[in-house]
Order: C-alpha cells, then sequence, then structure tokens
C-alpha cells in the first residue's frame, strides 16, 4: 500500500510550526504545556516525522494563540515554495 504522507507538506508544516513557537519564545515544552500536548510529539511535528490530527492541530492553534485558518494560509505557502524546490525526477 502506498503511504498518504507528503514529504513535502510534511517539512512545510514542520517548517512553519517551528518558526511560530520560536516567535512566541517558547521552547518546545512550553509550547506543549500551553497546547496540552505532550513535548515529544512537537519533537516529532517539528522534524517531519509525525502528522498532527485535526483536533492536535487547533490544540496547537490555541497554544499559538493563532487562528488555523491563518495557520494554514502560511503552511500552504511555505509549501508552494517546497514544491517548487523539489528537484524533478523521471
Amino acid at each position: 500500500m502506498r503511504s498518504t504522507q507528503d514529504p513535502a507538506l510534511l517539512k512545510a508544516f514542520a517548517a512553519e510550526l517551528k518558526a511560530r513557537r520560536a516567535a512566541r519564545g517558547f521552547n518546545q515544552e512550553e509550547l506543549g504545556f500551553a497546547s496540552g500536548l505532550n513535548r515529544t510529539f512537537i519533537a516529532k511535528l517539528e522534524t517531519g516525522t509525525s502528522s498532527p490530527s485535526l483536533t492536535s492541530l487547533v490544540l496547537l492553534c490555541n497554544g499559538l494563540e493563532t487562528d488555523p485558518a491563518e495557520l494554514m494560509h502560511s503552511l500552504m505557502k511555505r509549501y508552494r515554495k517546497e514544491l517548487r524546490a523539489k528537484p524533478a525526477t523521471g
């Protein structure tokens, strides 16, 4: 069975989450506390080894004090950059 994970999307989400966490002045543990999520889960998200559920995404947005729609808008900008930077295979 083929994986449904998109490495470029995971990388873009990881970068966006890490940038927003740093902008708030949080370390991973502080973001975990603010969002009600485990620090190790935050670390997995920031390394692109895990993807958030819809519930986790909303909790992260609450912890970051940002609107989910605004986060998704920024994420899609990063994702499009990742896709453009991706070398062509063939």
